[in-house]
């Protein structure tokens, strides 16, 4: 957005205050005098020439005269809407949802709509005493009871007493619209027309199903994946819906404070979705959900500055996936619906908030039903909420809200994200993972305290990015004592929005937002540090300290310095449009497969083998997301994992340090770990990309998602020895034979390497009989104490052709675990597993695995 188009917003936002502060909103007019404020300030900063300093300070005068105003009115119960003004709503809304489902041709599910929205007209013209409304609901009566006669006629449907009973009490000299009817060639405007797919090659694998149908299933919930035919949910309803989980767990604050539970219409004169998008208004209150809170005032304030809407309305690029029919019957077999998915390069106009009307907008639904989408376990899920909240004694939320009376966004979505995870008594969060779950944008976390943390390359990047739009940023502070805490200003463990981030004269500074919207940092740069606020940075950033000073709204400047000695953790989230290819794998590590720690052998590991080839250099993310699924694991989150990457030519990778990592990942517990790859010119490149954990003691399911800026390839690295249980001496798997032993190195067999000639023809001796003609592939791997160093010799007996060796080797002896991978001809080797000392005791797994299977073992000795 340019300086005039900032210029214009803010007129528009002090016309819009104006005219509510003539009318007598004060609600309204306070929200509209802080916008246009913001906005100048905005605009200030883009390099606007008008005398902006004068009318934010003329605003925020207005704006605590209303204060006052508000202060002295109290609030009384006549300002909700009546039963029979709720019943008017619900009419018109059931009509619409039926002309909607009639346009796009589902006539069973209009006619019903028809039918039920003409007994509401009824009942509501019934009730009122006003002749305007009276009139309006018998023409709505007599369209829909017209139309479902269309529909019946030509269906068979509904019964003719039934609809002349009803036609008896409505006048029918009314004409229908001539929007009402549609052709077989119509075509509709709204978002639900627009939401089509592109077919494209790539399917979900069987695993990749049971993966997502797992990730389904949260907190005792079911949030099946969002899929085209959601957009065809029905919200229309002659009562008002109630969802069987719709009244969640409450937090202990809130059980004490607790009145009930109530609907937009008991609270409010005019419920509306969205009023303005804005952080201003967005208030925290007894929820300890302050990352969430962050994530929605950033949200907002990035719609705001940009016009790019990521709640309201939102441009998404999905994947490159899409049901087909074959893809469709193996989904509805495995009971999983998935997410219908673009082509690559298609765009997808969407909000995350339903119901919406003919331009996509979100909005108020007097029926009380409301569906979400939010980014969860891998893929965008629906969450079906209803509009009780809770309140209490006196009727005020107690749940986050908009400070703009009649404004309902922020405790609906709110609402949703607090269902999916258990309730009100959220466990907290990081706003890495909530900022993802509302917007998919690619989540980074960046420690201030890292030894190698570069604090001014850091704040440059920020800075350069968030004015363009490309990153949204959160921060938060580590833990404090009680006094220091206080003498701050600041809140231990807790979430802030970044607002704006901007440089004057050498000085770093950061705008920053208590999601409490009160209670600020004291310090440097507050708006009580007379000292530091100068006339020409109060000029620069557009701030009068003085008059900050007589309203506490949660928003303050704090100096880089000052941040980095209070906060702990930076939180970013780019945006996934900054790359135009992307693609992913959903998957699961089974804890039964390899050891606990990876610390010696990699072969159990997850691998994929991602190739790259760029005229020029370039940069691949690549984004780890554990799938959780249990309130107590998003809690604790005690599964520590991380991405590694090998620059090996794609090949699999068995040990964790040779060939050493070309980047070594730090094992985090967050469900997200973000590995940046920069890939030179001149390619192909090929890389091995290894899921690791710390301590693995459960089943985890993941998705693996790749963003690049050019083309690239993205494989599993398929393993064909990957056993599936341990027997002896043989175990056929499909075309692979898998051969493993448990034995021990004893006095008489512990003979050690080949140094050791005297006792080395102790060793214990296998032989292997490859049969056939051909080459086959060979993996040994000899997994031992980790208290001394082991390897094993291969000898070549005999082959059907030319011998490759007479003696080859594992390598170097290590600790625990050995593996050799080799392309052999058919024929008889002899294995000898062994210490590197003798009389080194101990037992050893040894397990071969050939590509023959016709392949024999045998112990020699």
């Amino acid at each position: 957005m340019d300086v005039s188009d900032m210029e214009q917003d803010a007129i528009k936002l002090a016309s819009s205050a104006v005219e509510f502060d003539q009318k007598g909103c004060v609600n309204e007019a306070i929200f509209y005098y802080m916008e246009a404020a913001q906005a100048l300030h905005l605009a200030v900063i883009a390099g606007s020439t008008l005398d902006c300093a004068s009318k934010v300070e003329e605003y925020s005068k207005r704006i605590e005269e209303l204060r006052k105003v508000k202060a002295a009115v109290r609030i009384v119960a006549d300002l909700v809407i009546s039963k029979k003004q709720i019943n008017e709503q619900r009419a018109k809304f059931m009509v619409q949802d039926a002309l909607e489902a009639d346009e796009a041709g589902k006539k069973d599910e209009a006619l019903s709509l028809y039918m039920e929205a003409a007994d509401l007209c009824i009942k509501a013209i019934n009730e009122t005493g006003n002749s305007s409304v009276k009139k309006q609901l018998q023409r709505l009566a007599k369209q829909s009871l017209d139309r479902a006669e269309a529909i019946k006629a030509t269906k068979q449907l509904a019964s003719l007493s039934q609809l002349d009973s009803l036609l008896s009490f409505v006048d029918t000299k009314e004409k229908p619209p001539t929007n009402s009817h549609t052709t077989s060639n119509h075509t509709t405007s709204t978002a639900k027309a627009k939401d089509t797919a592109q077919p494209t090659n790539r399917k979900y694998t069987k695993e990749e199903i049971d993966v997502l149908r797992f990730g389904s299933l949260i907190n005792g919930r079911e949030y099946l994946p969002f899929m085209a035919a959601d957009l065809q949910e029905r919200f229309a309803f002659p009562m008002p819906y109630s969802d069987k989980h719709g009244v969640l767990e409450l937090a202990e604050k809130q059980r004490s404070k607790l009145g009930g539970w109530k609907r937009p219409d008991e609270l409010m004169e005019k419920p509306q979705m969205i009023m303005t998008i804005s952080s201003l208004s967005i208030m925290q209150t007894l929820v300890s959900d302050c990352s969430f809170v962050a994530s929605l005032a950033i949200s907002a304030a990035y719609e705001r500055k940009f016009k790019k809407k990521l709640i309201t309305r939102s441009v998404m690029q999905i994947s490159e996936l899409r049901i087909d029919s074959d893809w469709f019957k193996l989904l509805i077999l495995c009971y999983v619906p998935c997410i219908c998915y673009f082509a690559s390069k298609n765009l997808f106009f969407s909000s995350i908030i339903y119901p919406q009307n003919r331009k996509g907008e979100p909005v108020y639904n007097p029926c009380g039903k409301y569906m979400v989408k939010l980014h969860l376990n891998g893929v965008s899920r629906k969450v079906v909420i209803d509009d009780r909240l809770p309140v209490d004694k006196h009727g005020k939320l107690l749940c986050s809200y908009s400070s703009n009376h009649n404004e309902l966004w922020v405790s609906l979505v709110e609402k949703a994200y607090m269902k999916v995870m258990g309730g009100y008594d959220f466990p907290g969060s990081n706003s890495n993972i909530d900022l993802h779950s509302l917007t998919g944008w690619i989540p980074e976390r960046q420690s201030l305290r890292d030894k190698d943390f570069d604090r001014n390359t850091f704040f440059e990047k920020v800075r350069e990015r968030f004015h363009k739009g490309h990153c949204l940023a959160t921060i938060s502070t580590g833990v404090m004592g009680e006094a220091d805490a206080d003498r701050a200003g600041l809140v231990p463990t807790h979430a802030y929005a970044v607002l704006d981030v901007q440089v004057v004269r050498g000085l770093k500074l950061l705008q920053l937002k208590n999601p409490w919207s009160h209670l600020r940092w004291k310090g440097n740069y507050s708006a009580h540090d007379d000292a530091h606020w100068t006339p020409e940075l109060r000029k620069a950033l557009n701030y009068d300290n003085q008059l900050a000073k007589e309203f506490d709204n949660g928003v303050f400047w704090i100096d880089w310095d000052s941040a980095l000695h209070f906060y702990d953790t930076f939180y970013i989230n780019w945006n996934p449009d900054l790359f135009p290819k992307t693609t992913c794998r959903h998957a699961s590590w089974l804890a039964k497969d390899g050891p606990t720690r990876d610390s010696y052998s990699l072969g159990n590991n997850p691998q994929y083998r991602l190739e790259v080839s760029p005229t020029g250099a370039t940069v691949v993310w690549v984004l780890l997301t554990r799938h959780i699924t249990e309130k107590e694991d998003f809690a604790e989150n005690k599964e520590f994992i991380t991405l590694l990457v090998y620059l090996n030519d794609g090949k699999k990778v068995y040990y964790p340090y040779s060939p050493p990592p070309h980047i070594d990942g730090v094992r985090i517990n967050s469900p997200h770990y973000l590995t940046r790859i920069q890939v030179p010119e001149n390619g192909p490149h090929r890389y091995t990309l290894v899921v690791s954990q710390y301590e693995k003691h459960k089943n985890i399911r993941y998705t693996l998602r790749v963003y690049s800026l050019v083309e690239f390839k993205f494989n599993n690295i398929e393993d064909p020895y990957r056993l599936k249980k341990r027997v002896s001496p043989i175990l056929e798997h499909n075309k692979i034979e898998i051969l493993q032993y448990c034995w021990e190195w004893t006095a008489a067999t512990a003979g050690g390497c080949s140094n050791n000639k005297a006792t080395y023809g102790n060793n214990p001796i296998y032989q292997i009989n490859i049969e056939g003609n051909g080459q086959a592939q060979l993996l040994v791997e000899l997994r031992a104490p980790k208290d001394y160093n082991n390897g094993f010799d291969i000898i070549c007996v005999e082959t059907n052709a030319e011998k490759p060796f007479n003696k080859t080797t594992s390598g170097s002896f290590r600790p625990g675990y050995s593996a050799l991978e080799i392309s052999v001809p058919c024929g008889v080797y002899n294995i000898i597993p062994c210490t590197f000392s003798a009389q080194q005791l101990g037992h050893f797994f040894l397990d071969i695995g050939s590509s023959v299977q016709s392949t024999k073992i045998a112990r020699l000795k």
